[in-house]
């Protein structure tokens, strides 16, 4: 027996290490629910140590939701002797659970179970965050389907999927949209640059959203917020887009006619003010289709009116539009087109005054008629009525439907505008010829202050438009001592050359009734002198006399208190005076009466006028050349003062630089006798001692030799441009020079041009202006010397700040230039032209150029004497002549003319 038992132990001992080696949870068990033997997985995997898990029944280490089904298990183990697979969950030490995938049988004689088991945790947690993945990316993408239009396509925009909500609402099915592009549904709405904008942003891997209007397969359109999303490769790149879009045709169809109802009641209320203001009835249907144009978009609009004597319809008024602007159609020839189309509308509406609302209408030339690449338009008309009469049309052509509540706005605005030509054309109408006259008439003496002007005009414009024979203004004078009455304008029927003439002073006897009429203001009106029987025996013979067989008398009465009266006279019988002449006769009289306040009001102030208009430019006069003093004499001392700085500072300098300029030639000829005499020492020294020889390499004697005869040119170079440039600045100062005297003009600009060499050659920003000199043969110059020397100066520096300033705008500017020209002009003038690139000079400048104290430099920068300051000393000291020539982009040139 102990033999036995020895054996079992060792081969106990030979299997537990297979125990200990595997990776698995190993573990043998008994049917009462106890382990039996674990091995020491067990302890790293679940935490607990062997005796813990040895000590309760393993199905209290059981997850709760899985005690009963491994219950199960374990009795279906215990009675079958196959493997079987499961899983549950073990608690852990920590508290925690992990799963364990099982691999059990048992060994029903020994009553024992044996299992392998293995933590699955991990892929466990894996495979449940990827079912809650697919279970939401499931409700996702139902979601999607249900309330979305979804659709991938390829890296080339063609479409690979598409789902049933996206066939629904575009109308088409599945096979057509698979392989096509998104063209395929475009309607036309959007820009070429917002679809580009949209495929930059894409294809750079980024997310686009925005809004679109699409185009069904029944041409219907549907508008979507769209998100497009790129599916990236591994290098980044895009290879397939999703496009997610959410219908918001209703949303965007209630937004668009809220802002239809918001554009239309604008458009009714700019086209009621259209219609109420005054003027023409060409501008007022103009100003009416300006305004509908501007409110709906249209290809075109016109409205046409029949011609009321032949019945032919006439273009009124019409705008056309293209995509970018919209211009005013003034000839219908140059749109034949209309026309044409226009009168068979016509043939239909005279028989039915019917509208004609969104018809599709094919243009056959497109290209007379609007500037469009389209030929099918949508066409619209509606009648202008008036008590059931057709007196025009109102037409338009869009390239969409027009709406609904649009269409009821445009057969009210059709009523409206007929309602108003027709009041139009009654305005007219009463405003005939000779309406039209006196209400000129009346303008013309509104507009005059000639008191004998208003009144010859008055006469003859009121003979010709009544067609008298005669007409004349009587005026009263008011003096107490002896008044009387004058005939002081008188108009006469040129085809009654036997009328006697009327002006002048009425003797007092034939007076007495008129001078009653005048100053009771009555107004007396004969249509024959046969019919009138109580007249006054004067006037029946001043009437015989004249041979006047009626008469209108309307007197005329100032604020003023002068008296008079417009008499119209009619010799051949009768004449009968309407009301409305008489009416529109009064309405005469008074703007007479008030253009006689005017007139007489101007006739008085005329002299004090004239006498403070004097006295006033004697004052401008005298402040102008006041200022003008003025100016010369800051500049004068200003020059002067500079003068003398010059002069004296070129004096200062000359000094030291002549000292240092006569030394340089003793200063050369030691240095040729010391070198002399060191080669006369290497001659004859040929061996000198070793310090020598290493002093000599050290301080480089060849060098030194050949370098100071470099030093030694270079400083005498420097001292002659010192002195050039001091003798520059003495000749432009010319301070001994105050006198006229002969000069070459070329001396003066090149020391002008020397002075400011800082400026044109280095000004601090990189410009370096090119000079150009163009000098012809030019004699000496008899001149002030250093005022003109100041004119080149001026015109320099400005020159010169232009090119500047063009350069600081502009950043850059080709090859700065300023060319100065002189030449022989007309044999007795010299003519200095300078001439720069800096891009002109406005007119509205250049007008004022020579204005004193005018500039355009900032402050502290000019004064605005320079130019006019030039300007005297060419114009006023020598006689010359100084003029601008400038052209805004191409550049300015002042003109400098000197007698010789």
């Amino acid at each position: 027996m102990k033999l036995v038992k020895s054996e079992l132990q060792q081969l106990e001992e030979k299997y537990s290490r297979f125990f200990l080696l595997s990776i698995d949870l190993l573990c043998i068990a008994s049917f009462d629910g106890y382990f039996m033997y674990l091995n020491p997985v067990w302890t790293r995997t679940l935490g607990w140590s062997t005796q813990e898990l040895l000590a309760k029944p393993f199905i209290e280490f059981v997850h709760p939701e899985d005690r009963e089904s491994t219950i199960l298990v374990a009795q279906s183990i215990s009675q079958s002797v196959n493997a079987i697979f499961f899983e549950n969950r073990y608690l852990c030490k920590d508290g925690s659970y992990k799963w364990l995938s099982w691999n059990a049988t048992a060994f029903i004689e020994e009553k024992l179970i044996y299992g392998v088991a293995r933590d699955i945790t991990l892929n466990k947690h894996n495979e449940i965050s990827r079912q809650k993945i697919i279970r939401e990316l499931e409700a996702l993408k139902f979601a999607l389907n249900t309330h979305s239009l979804v659709a991938i396509t390829d890296k080339m925009g063609r479409i690979t999927y598409a789902n049933d909500q996206f066939c629904e609402v575009s109308k088409y099915s599945r096979e057509e949209l698979l392989g096509q592009d998104h063209r395929i549904i475009n309607s036309g709405h959007h820009t070429k640059e917002y679809f580009q904008n949209l495929w930059k942003t894409i294809s750079k891997g980024e997310i686009w959203k925005g809004e679109i209007k699409n185009k069904a397969k029944d041409g219907s359109f549907y508008w979507v917020d769209t998100l497009i999303t790129p599916i990236l490769d591994s290098d980044g790149k895009p290879y397939q887009y999703v496009a997610i879009r959410t219908d918001i045709t209703q949303r965007k169809l209630s937004e668009l006619a809220l802002l239809e109802r918001s554009r239309l009641s604008l458009l009714s209320a700019e086209v009621s003010l259209a219609l109420s203001q005054s003027g023409t009835l060409a501008e007022i249907l103009q100003n009416c289709t300006n305004t509908i144009s501007q409110y709906l978009k249209l290809a075109f609009v016109c409205i046409w009116t029949f011609e009321r004597q032949t019945n032919q319809l006439e273009l009124q008024a019409g705008v056309h539009c293209t995509e970018v602007t919209c211009s005013a159609l003034n000839n219908s020839e140059n749109f034949p087109n209309h026309m044409v189309l226009a009168n068979d509308i016509v043939g239909l509406m005279t028989q039915n005054h019917q509208a004609i609302f969104n018809q599709e209408l094919t243009i056959n030339h497109p290209e007379l008629l609007l500037n469009s690449t389209f030929s099918i338009f949508r066409f619209s008309a509606y009648p202008l009525i008036v008590e059931q009469q057709l007196i025009g049309i109102i037409a338009l052509f869009s390239q969409q439907m027009l709406t609904e509540p649009t269409h009821n706005l445009l057969n009210w605005i059709a009523n409206n505008i007929a309602v108003a030509i027709d009041r139009i054309w009654a305005r007219e109408e009463l405003l005939s010829r000779r309406e039209a006259l006196l209400l000129r008439l009346a303008s013309q003496i509104r507009s005059s202050l000639d008191l004998d002007i208003i009144l010859e005009t008055a006469v003859h414009e009121i003979r010709s438009l009544l067609q008298i024979d005669r007409c004349y203004f009587i005026s009263y004078s008011t003096q107490p001592s002896e008044p009387s009455l004058t005939i002081i304008s008188e108009a006469r029927n040129p085809n009654s050359p036997n009328l006697p003439t009327m002006l002048g002073s009425i003797p007092q006897h034939k007076s007495n009734f008129l001078t009653k009429i005048l100053l009771s203001q009555e107004l007396i009106c004969i249509d024959h002198i046969n019919r009138k029987s109580q007249f006054d025996d004067d006037i029946q013979q001043f009437l015989t006399e004249f041979g006047i067989t009626a008469q209108l008398v309307l007197p005329v009465k100032s604020n003023s208190g002068d008296i008079g009266a417009i008499i119209c006279s009619h010799c051949s019988g009768d004449r009968i005076w309407s009301n409305s002449e008489i009416s529109l006769l009064q309405a005469v009289c008074d703007q007479l009466a008030i253009a006689i306040d005017h007139a007489q009001l101007y006739t008085q102030s005329l002299s004090a006028t004239l006498a403070a208009q004097t006295q006033a430019e004697k004052l401008t006069t005298t402040l102008y050349q006041l200022q003008e003093t003025q100016s010369q004499l800051i500049q004068h001392e200003k020059m002067s003062s500079l003068g003398q700085l010059v002069a004296g500072v070129a004096h200062e300098i000359n000094n030291p630089v002549n000292f240092i300029h006569g030394n340089l030639t003793y200063a050369h000829e030691y240095f040729e006798e010391l070198l002399t005499l060191l080669r006369l020492y290497q001659q004859y020294y040929p061996l000198p001692q070793q310090e020598i020889e290493n002093f000599a390499e050290t301080i480089d004697l060849d060098f030194i030799t050949s370098d100071l005869y470099k030093l030694l040119s270079s400083m005498e170079m420097g001292t002659n441009r010192i002195r050039e440039i001091v003798l520059g600045l003495r000749n432009f100062s010319r301070h001994d020079e105050a006198e006229k005297k002969q000069v070459d003009i070329h001396e003066g600009i090149d020391n002008t041009l020397l002075i400011l060499h800082h400026r044109w050659k280095n000004n601090g920003i990189g410009l370096d202006i090119s000079i150009v000199k163009e000098y012809g043969d030019l004699p000496l110059i008899d001149c002030y010397p250093g005022q003109l020397n100041q004119v080149f100066m001026n015109i320099l520096t400005n020159a010169i700040d232009a090119l500047e300033e063009l350069k600081i705008k502009l950043g850059i500017i080709n090859k700065p230039q300023i060319i100065i020209r002189t030449e022989i002009f007309d044999k007795n003038f010299v003519v200095i032209r300078i001439i720069d690139n800096a891009g002109g000079i406005p007119e509205e400048v250049r007008s004022r150029l020579f204005d004193p104290f005018f500039t355009t430099k900032p402050v502290g920068k000019g004064t605005g004497l320079g130019l006019s300051i030039s300007y005297q000393i060419v114009v006023e000291k020598h006689g010359g002549i100084l003029k601008c020539i400038s052209q805004e982009g191409q550049g300015t040139e002042f003109w400098i003319q000197i007698p010789i």
